[in-house]
């Protein structure tokens, strides 16, 4: 379910400041979201990292850019009071978004040194506001890495499918390790002489002690979709090593069927596609290297307390 973009937030804000009370924008958020009709489902929405509502993120951002045109003052930290500017704002009955606060210099200024848009800036013209203009500036940058990571995700695939069958059973194994299972490495490589043994391609401990194993099937496909009797194969083969959990993982996907089957039986067997294979290795930086990192800082207001 989709949320305004933060530029909606900009006139209930200020509505809601309208009385001139210096107030933490905490105490009006609830009223923001109110005038803009946000569901109690949309109010759940969380950004990627989780750190915050969808909606607040925005209201967040609604409030920066408003005074950074003048339009809302902020006469300490976490408390803001609307100025004449933002008063006859909201009387001129005019939209209140980018293109409106581009008639401030100092939300030009603003704009001009962020260096957030994707042409240069003339201050006397309307390409202040840039084509992502709905998003805010950290969006951006999550969309931006969302972007490049499904296409590394894609990469990743090519790579492992290219690859032979015996790299994609270590893989598998090394993902396991990855995310904290099976202690050590050697440890764990005895897990690739379990291959063509009943279907078992690997085994790993669960937990660094090994008081309980978990048996591992790796199939390398393209366009098959893993089916109900595959997972019944691997169950069965399961059976046989006395085994409680599995975990199925597959460069392609699995069938309705396959999830049902698993949904009915005591064994708990996991069942990995090619999309959270790659997702899991991303995560865990298995067969991945950084390339660069972007630091977003924010203030350190403990450092400017005084004694």
């Amino acid at each position: 379910m989709s949320l305004p973009d933060y530029q909606s937030f900009m006139t209930p804000l200020l509505e809601c400041l309208a009385n001139g009370k210096t107030v933490k924008l905490k105490d009006i958020e609830a009223n923001v979201y109110q005038s803009l009709s946000l569901s109690a489902e949309q109010l759940k929405l969380r950004i990627p990292s989780g750190k915050q509502t969808y909606a607040y993120h925005r209201l967040g951002w609604a409030k920066t850019y408003l005074v950074q045109a003048g339009l809302i003052e902020q006469p300490k930290r976490a408390f803001c009071k609307i100025t004449q500017k933002g008063l006859k704002a909201i009387e001129s009955g005019e939209p209140i978004n980018n293109q409106y606060l581009s008639k401030f210099a100092a939300f030009i200024d603003f704009k001009t040194r962020s260096k957030d848009e994707s042409e240069p800036v003339q201050a006397n013209s309307t390409s202040i506001v840039s084509n992502n203009s709905d998003k805010t500036p950290e969006e951006l940058i999550e969309a931006a890495v969302d972007t490049l990571n499904t296409n590394l995700s894609d990469e990743i695939l090519k790579a492992i499918l290219a690859a032979s069958p015996v790299f994609f059973e270590n893989l598998v194994v090394d993902l396991m390790l990855a995310m904290g299972y099976g202690g050590s490495r050697k440890d764990a490589g005895q897990a690739t002489q379990y291959t063509q043994d009943g279907g078992i391609d690997g085994v790993i401990k669960e937990d660094k002690l090994g008081l309980e194993m978990i048996y591992l099937q790796a199939k390398r496909y393209t366009n098959k979709t893993v089916g109900r009797p595959d997972i019944q194969a691997f169950a069965g083969a399961l059976d046989m090593h006395r085994a409680k959990k599995g975990v199925f993982i597959t460069t392609s996907s699995f069938s309705k069927d396959a999830f049902d089957y698993i949904g009915r039986i005591d064994k708990r067997i996991v069942l990995i596609d090619g999309a959270q294979l790659t997702e899991l290795m991303l995560s865990h930086n298995l067969g991945v290297s950084t390339k660069q990192v972007f630091e977003v800082k924010t203030l350190d207001s403990d450092y400017f307390i005084e004694d």
